[in-house]
């Protein structure tokens, strides 16, 4: 059977799932019917290898037996890249197995779609390693250490420690007061750091202290115990830091440790455009919420925009998720081809007969194994749960998550390890952000939820939970362009048949979307603001003195209210459903001011009247009439004035005129005919 370029092989798994060829087929489009194999991973191989002759690309609906399929495809077609669709845990095995027709064809038609491959940024480590800690243990984990790596101990406020008779690792004293970097390329700073003396005898001992010591190295081993030297520290790569009480972690620990010497690489996460990036203009301070978001401070400002480090990075996404504007973009994968994938999920789903489809969104990590526990021992996935795996929960966002509305699913549920407790805050502002709209256009609330759980079956009662899909109507669009253009046709697509399709909708703070209001008294029209506006929703106007707003470019970053010299601007988050948003229109405008010599306009009444004011008032250089009255002149006009006045601050005395050799000839002759004459 083929779906889309893909020729897809179906296995019932030794007949445990219920699987109707003809109707697989019908709800996939496909040609014709497919072969149902019972063992592919066995005793029809062959299938498998037939199929890899024909060097057209393979899905394979099994998981479990994935290793054993490549390896046999190493043999037969090294060029091939089989992919695989789990439709036995996620969909087949459970109390609604024989109903599980609709959602084995929605996930067969979303792993139909290609993910394409994310750039890497490639570490180097050589093996240095740190261990850290206070006591003897952090001496044994050294010794343990030092046959594979070039290790050092530190030890913070040892007690009393025996030497060890061998000094095979090198010991020292000092606190960590700074510490920076990522595997390959770590660098501590240490204070109270001292050699350990080598005629030490009842006790370690050590030399005279010094502070600032700075030292490199490529992984680290923290068994202190207190405050981790990273924010988000098991995202650091070559960071450690087991519970010193706990050996079974240590050794873990040690275990992975012992590997890291050579090249390692991993996914550039996030690609980053610094050319829409609303961070800040002219020291101002506008949108910061990748900044707040990032749990371990892998991005920081950088000018205009910030910085991501690549590096650091540990691939939560929540820069993706909050921001704006897409200048923080996931990559892993991209969001043209996770949207395109979300879109055959929810599209094939409905065409296959399903209804009512509930979008449980996971990692392939935690999620993946309570899905598996959920199918194992427990009641299996409800028929109409279709599993969307990522590669993290916290990286989806409003554009994601509206789209699956928009695309009908009646509830979406995000499956979130307790472990990352503490990244969820920007996934939350997106939830209120959601709800607010589903509310307002009357598709009523309660529609997503964050499951923060450990246990399956609380997933699972969680999953089944009714809701009142009435209202919902699915609309499928293409997701291709940038994440304003995605919101855009989600929010369409929501507001066209929404139960009540009022023209706006308040927003919580924060939101995305929303208007500037200008109090108009107080503006002077001086369009700081629409230098500082970094998506052109704030425009002037090259003819006349005007401020122009275009809502549907707004992002709420607050860079003009923070720019703004006369502090009259305010931000009002909200979504405008009309067309008004869509074209600029004018806040403020005014006749131009004229200069009272030339006639020529060079600015706003309003300000230049409010300059003459203040400074005739409060500065003694403007006291006098007629310097006021050359703030009313245009820029020539005021220095034409300025060089004729009698107090010129820049005249003098009048220039000699230069003399020539002419002068001095006509002076000779006049002497010589003076003397002739006498």
């Amino acid at each position: 059977m083929r779906v889309g370029s893909k020729r897809v092989l179906v296995c019932d798994c030794e007949k445990s799932l219920s699987i109707s060829s003809e109707n697989l087929a019908q709800a996939l489009g496909a040609d014709e019917a497919p072969f149902i194999n019972t063992q592919l991973c066995r005793s029809q191989i062959e299938h498998f290898t037939k199929a890899l002759g024909e060097q057209v690309p393979l899905l394979v609906c099994c998981t479990q037996e994935a290793p054993l399929f490549r390896e046999v495809a190493a043999e037969y077609a090294p060029d091939a890249e089989p992919t695989f669709v789990n439709i036995r845990e996620r969909a087949g095995w459970g109390e609604d197995g024989k109903q599980a027709g609709a959602k084995i064809a929605a996930l067969i038609a979303a792993n139909a779609v290609d993910l394409p491959a994310t750039p890497e940024v490639s570490m180097e480590s050589e093996g240095v390693c740190l261990v850290y800690g206070s006591d003897e243990a952090a001496i044994a984990a050294g010794r343990q250490l030092a046959g594979q790596l070039d290790v050092t101990v530190l030890l913070s406020e040892p007690g009393d420690i025996v030497p060890p008779a061998v000094m095979d690792v090198p010991i020292y004293r000092g606190s960590v007061s700074r510490a920076s970097g990522h595997l390959g390329a770590f660098e501590v700073t240490v204070n109270d750091y001292a050699p350990a003396q080598v005629s030490a005898r009842g006790g370690l001992a050590f030399e005279a202290p010094r502070d600032g010591a700075v030292s490199q190295c490529d992984l680290i081993l923290d068994l202190t115990g207190g405050a981790p030297m990273f924010p988000g520290q098991d995202r650091r790569d070559g960071y450690f830091r087991p519970d010193p009480s706990d050996p079974a972690a240590i050794q873990r620990a040690l275990f992975e440790l012992s590997d890291l010497v050579g090249e390692f690489s991993k996914p550039r996460y996030v690609t980053f455009d610094a050319n829409i990036c609303a961070h800040s203009r002219s020291a101002k301070i506008g949108c910061s919420r990748c900044l707040d978001a990032c749990p371990i401070s892998a991005i920081t400002p950088n000018g205009d925009a910030v910085a991501i480090d690549p590096y650091i990075c540990g691939g939560c996404g929540a820069c993706n998720s909050v921001c704006p504007t897409g200048a923080a973009n996931y990559a892993f994968p991209p969001a043209d081809a996770l949207h395109e994938r979300l879109r055959a999920l929810l599209r094939g789903y409905a065409k296959a007969g399903g209804t009512e489809p509930v979008l449980l969104i996971h990692d392939s990590e935690h999620g993946a194994g309570l899905l598996d526990m959920i199918a194992r021992y427990g009641r299996g996935l409800a028929a109409n749960v279709l599993p969307f795996p990522v590669n993290e929960a916290t990286q989806v966002g409003l554009d994601l998550l509206l789209t699956a509305l928009a695309h009908g699913a009646v509830r979406i549920v995000i499956a979130a390890p307790p472990s990352r407790q503490g990244e969820f805050d920007g996934l939350a502002q997106q939830f209120g952000i959601i709800e607010a709209v589903t509310s307002g256009l009357g598709h009523g609330g309660g529609r997503l939820e964050l499951a923060i759980e450990d246990d399956p079956d609380a997933l699972d009662s969680i999953l089944r939970r009714a809701v009142d899909a009435s209202a919902v109507k699915p609309k499928y669009f293409a997701t291709a362009g940038t994440k304003r253009e995605r919101l855009s046709l989600a929010l369409a697509a929501l507001h066209d048949d929404a139960p009540t399709p009022v023209d706006q909708v308040a927003l919580p703070t924060g939101a995305p979307f929303g208007a500037v209001e200008v109090d108009t008294d107080g503006c002077t029209l001086c369009l700081a603001c629409v230098g500082a506006c970094p998506t052109g929703a704030l425009l002037d106007n090259p003819d006349t003195p005007q401020l122009s707003f275009l809502e549907q470019a707004c992002i709420q970053c607050g860079l003009c209210s923070e720019t703004c010299p006369e502090s009259v601007i305010s931000l009002a988050p909200r979504i405008d459903f009309t067309n008004a948003g869509k074209s600029p229109r004018v806040l403020k405008e005014e006749e131009p001011y004229e200069c009272i010599r030339c006639g020529k306009p060079f600015g706003t009444k309003s300000s230049i009247e409010k300059i003459v004011s203040i400074l005739a008032e409060k500065h003694s250089m403007y006291a006098d009439e007629s310097a006021s009255e050359r703030l009313k002149m245009c820029e020539d006009c005021r220095v034409i004035v300025q060089f004729e006045s009698k107090d010129n601050p820049l005249g003098g005395t009048a220039r000699p005129i230069p003399r020539t050799t002419d002068d001095y000839l006509r002076e000779r002759e006049a002497g010589e005919d003076s003397d002739g004459d006498a």
